[in-house]
């Protein structure tokens, strides 16, 4: 990506840097999707591409410990029964908060967290037969929120 196309993205002047360390987790084979099934669901009657949960964590714990952060979600991906492709977690420094998604074959886990805030952000979108409403409960005994707030939106509704 050229200078100039970086400047208009507003990125000219980002500077990585190289003293914090990221996470990732190595992609895993995936095995051949059905090409005839579009991994539309059904919940309760509505005809969707899958279910997105937003997830507030208030007064949480542990959100600027980037190893556990990776395990929990790893965990997320399990109880939900996803497919993990990938994970990539960065830190940011001073406050300790963590950046990363887990991308699956069903879609992904995202979160944002201010630790010094005792506040975290997580998206969970995930299609076909994965459960994602299974990531709660590990996420409350992960984080031991004093407070947590769930928002469901069904994607891509058929009318």
């Amino acid at each position: 990506m050229s200078h100039d196309a970086l400047f208009q993205l507003g990125m000219d002047s980002v500077v990585l840097n190289t003293a914090q360390k990221e996470e990732t987790v190595a992609p895993q084979p995936v095995l051949a999707v059905c090409e005839d099934k579009d991994h539309f669901i059904e919940k309760d009657g509505v005809l969707c591409a899958g279910s997105h949960l937003i997830v507030d964590l208030f007064e949480a714990e542990r959100l600027d410990d980037l190893p556990y952060i990776q395990k929990t979600l790893v965990k997320c991906v399990e109880e939900a029964g996803a497919t993990l492709l990938h994970i990539h977690l960065h830190p940011f420094e001073p406050n300790g908060g963590v950046s990363g998604v887990a991308v699956l074959a069903e879609s992904h886990i995202s979160i944002h967290s201010w630790p010094e805030r005792g506040y975290a952000a997580l998206d969970i979108f995930m299609c076909g037969d994965a459960k994602p409403e299974l990531c709660i409960d590990v996420l409350r005994q992960a984080f031991v929120p004093g407070r947590m707030e769930v928002q469901e939106l069904l994607r891509g509704r058929s009318a």
